[in-house]
């Protein structure tokens, strides 16, 4: 059995409110990934994101690490660990600084970063992620690398996502009593992005939103960078608790009857089309038109995603104001396990009143056939999001340490600036 530090593994892991999802994937010469293993098991102990129970979340965790490990035929020492949870919050920053030298270096870029994202946070808040919107040096705005270029004095805006640092060391606890270790925390909705969606998709504005069992996560990307995130704390659980109370059956089983039955528009199942639904309490099953489940799952589902909707009219006025790209050309991309219920890409589309696909991960080797679902786009893009990281060092984000020489460099371009 191989240790992943001695093959190029990574190891993604996803602990949602309904399962947990461990992904091995080996990064190949070529720089592809292949996915060697991957290992899942039932959820117990998280809620909306959030942990409620320590040990059920420990046990279900190591049911499922020990599944890719006997699958991957290796030990797994360290994680690429995905977060959510309504505590998550984004803000744009900007910052300047003056150019050094005459032309830009990458030191300029990370000192003028460092200064836009030097914001003064609450204590009980961490910085997950900062992530460069677009640079602008004197007159000249919208650069994407400005490395090499010539001027005086440099902007940076950036996109700073942040958690609450209990939540997030409540889940790195988990992993921890696992005896493995975190290499970093990411936002699943980014996670997502890697995943699921193309350049260009990303260029013309997509917004891509992550339905899962307790939270929906969305991420807006205009002009290639990332403007807006956004968690909510509803989505699948809720259409499964309306289909227990409404046909008084177990929450088990209406898990069963959404996922296999269940459609997000009623104009779209046949009204001959009958099912068993179990009932509580040793009672005899009943029969149902399954017309009559998607009349319960419709008016749920169209209330998660005008939450959606609602969210992101609100931040392309907001956008639109601040004179940045707002348009969506590239429309709504859905993704996570409550994303593949019938029906939801129609029912979408009469909500957004744009173009809406289904999210599913690409660019993926190996297992392609048990990953290229949405329930596994969050654990497919750590992978992903692993892997950039690896081979960027870490030039599309910037982590939150800065050098002492750096400082000092800084300390003086400040002086030179200011006499």
């Amino acid at each position: 059995m191989t240790n992943t530090a001695d093959r190029n593994l990574i190891v993604g892991l996803d602990i949602g409110t309904t399962k947990v999802a461990v992904l091995v994937g080996e990064v190949l010469p070529d720089g592809e990934l292949n996915v060697i293993g991957m290992g899942s098991h039932a959820s117990r102990g998280m809620e909306k994101g959030g942990v409620n129970d320590l040990d059920s979340v420990v046990k279900s965790l190591r049911r499922a690490v020990e599944e890719a490990e006997m699958m991957a035929d290796c030990q797994i020492s360290s994680v690429y660990l995905g977060l959510s949870g309504k505590h998550i919050d984004c803000r744009n920053e900007t910052g300047m600084v003056p150019i050094s030298d005459e032309e830009v270096t990458q030191e300029d870029v990370d000192n003028v970063i460092h200064t836009a994202k030097s914001v003064r946070l609450s204590d009980e808040l961490r910085v997950l992620h900062v992530l460069p919107q677009e640079f602008a040096i004197d007159y000249q705005e919208g650069i994407k690398n400005p490395v090499g270029l010539s001027g005086v004095r440099m902007a940076a805006k950036v996109h700073l996502i942040t958690c609450h640092n209990d939540m997030a060391r409540n889940i790195e606890k988990c992993v921890e009593k696992v005896g493995l270790r975190v290499d970093q925390l990411i936002f699943s909705a980014l996670a997502s992005s890697y995943a699921v969606l193309t350049e260009d998709e990303k260029e013309l504005g997509v917004c891509v939103v992550d339905i899962g069992g307790g939270t929906m996560d969305m991420s807006l990307f205009t002009g290639g960078a990332l403007r807006h995130t956004k968690v909510i704390p509803y989505a699948g659980s809720t259409v499964t608790s309306d289909i227990a109370y409404a046909f008084g059956t177990p929450p088990l089983d209406a898990e069963a009857i959404k996922v296999r039955y269940g459609c997000a528009l009623g104009r779209l199942v046949s009204k001959e089309d009958n099912i068993e639904v179990p009932s509580v309490g040793g009672r005899p099953a009943r029969s149902l038109q399954r017309q009559t489940l998607a009349e319960v799952i419709e008016p749920r589902y169209t209330e998660l995603l005008s939450m959606v909707n609602d969210e992101l009219v609100r931040v392309q006025s907001e956008l639109k104001a601040q004179g940045v790209k707002h348009q969506l050309a590239a429309g709504v991309v859905l993704t996570g396990g409550a994303a593949q219920i019938e029906g939801i890409v129609e029912c979408a589309e009469q909500i957004f009143q744009s173009q809406v696909r289904g999210g599913e991960p690409m660019n993926v080797r190996g297992l392609g056939d048990y990953v290229q679902a949405p329930v596994c786009s969050t654990a497919v893009g750590l992978l992903q999001y692993g892997r950039t990281n690896q081979s960027t060092g870490s030039s599309k984000e910037y982590a939150a340490k800065a050098s002492v020489g750096g400082l000092v460099k800084r300390v003086s371009n400040w002086l030179r600036g200011e006499f």
